[in-house]
């Protein structure tokens, strides 16, 4: 759906649902790490491309201090005033919104009420960070119907506290920082230690494509908190290598390859099999950086690869939907270079594909995934977005 079409269809629909018509419109985008999966949990750098698939609120603002928000995406109304914020179990996408507004009240903003309505275009539960996406639209839309000032950095960290703190999400500050920083035409290089970013081109010669297995990205069990304890693990056995090491990202950038790879069986198995996969997959960002701007073809080859390799065998984040659809992918008309797009089992995956051959490399990963799977797989290419902020009235 084009821009105007679909602003046309979310106004009238803003309409059908409140009465009148929307004068505010705020957008967030989606993204996807094109290289760094986990590093940011320890925390490092990421190379992060937010992309045209994204998050619309249309809205409206109210004399009073209800906000009331609507989704053209999931059923149920969020409707609350600002002076009684408490989470409703019957609607639960609607406690971002609460989320939100709980954060940034206590961060002392004056929020003033709003009506709402949600538009995405971001898949949900496949590793594009659609929540963070919807957290950074509602903050430009406080902000614009409020009128008060409010930069991306702290979006990005209100953002973290409401999945935190109301939401009940434990995640870092990578996916709201990602969505509110994005840059137009270009992925950018995240450091979640100092929270600062560097724009990283993408050799012209190339597209990015994303391709959704079925499989939910959600952790299995207690798996997510194990994986976390062993990275956890191997940077608390840092800190005795001294005091410029506090995390396995340290390791990464300050220690000479004997010394992160020393006393290693002080560790158990699986945290050590961990370390060496941040260890590994840091260095790899930095290494995408300089190589993705060149289209190196066989160096980006085996960047994607070897980080495939390393999430699977050393982070065990691999199941049979990623295994097949990393055949489909690598086996395609023009790819360049396939891996995983998320952090977790299963969700998106992401390809980079010789311009020109966008059609033909969809066709045979449908194809052979289907035939290896059963199951139909979601294929599109994405284009790097801008972050958050107002679209125009």
């Amino acid at each position: 759906m084009k821009t105007e079409e679909r602003r046309t269809m979310l106004a009238a629909e803003f309409k059908r649902a409140f009465g009148t018509m929307p004068d505010t419109w705020s957008r967030a985008p989606g993204w996807i790490d094109l290289m760094g999966s986990h590093t940011d949990d320890n925390p490092g750098a990421v190379i992060a491309m937010t992309v045209d698939r994204d998050t619309w609120i249309a809205a409206r603002r109210r004399s009073d201090s209800r906000v009331r928000v609507r989704s053209l995406n999931l059923e149920g109304e969020c409707s609350f005033t600002l002076d009684q914020i408490m989470a409703d179990p019957q609607v639960p996408w609607g406690n971002y919104v609460r989320g939100m507004a709980a954060v940034m009240h206590a961060a002392g903003y004056p929020l003033q009420g709003f009506d709402g309505l949600v538009h995405s275009t971001v898949p949900f539960g496949c590793g594009m960070s659609s929540s963070a996406a919807f957290e950074m639209a509602l903050a430009v839309t406080f902000k614009q119907v409020s009128g008060f000032g409010l930069d991306p950095m702290e979006m990005a960290k209100l953002g973290q506290q409401a999945e935190n703190g109301y939401v009940g999400g434990d995640t870092g500050i990578l996916d709201p920082y990602a969505s509110a920083m994005g840059r137009t035409g270009c992925a950018i290089c995240l450091d979640g230690r100092s929270l600062t970013s560097d724009s990283v081109p993408i050799f012209p010669g190339l597209e990015v494509i994303v391709c959704s297995t079925p499989v939910t990205t959600t952790p299995i069990g207690s798996e997510y908190g194990d994986q976390f304890t062993q990275c956890e693990a191997g940077g608390l056995f840092t800190q005795h290598q001294g005091p410029a090491v506090h995390s396995l990202r340290a390791v990464s950038v300050s220690a000479s390859p004997p010394q992160s790879d020393a006393s290693t069986h002080d560790l158990s198995i699986l945290a050590a099999e961990r370390r060496r996969f941040i260890f590994e997959e840091h260095q790899r960002v930095f290494d995408l950086a300089r190589v993705l701007p060149t289209g190196d073809r066989h160096r980006l080859f085996q960047l994607f690869r070897t980080s495939y390799e390393g999430a699977r065998n050393l982070f065990d984040i691999g199941v049979q939907a990623m295994e097949a659809m990393i055949q489909a992918m690598e086996t395609a008309p023009g790819v360049v270079a396939a891996r995983q797009a998320g952090a977790w089992f299963g969700g998106c995956m992401v390809a980079l594909v010789e311009r020109g051959f966008a059609r033909r490399f969809s066709a045979h990963v449908q194809n052979y995934y289907r035939e290896r799977s059963g199951c139909d797989a979601r294929i599109f290419a994405v284009q790097a977005a801008a972050g958050a902020g107002a679209l125009a009235a």
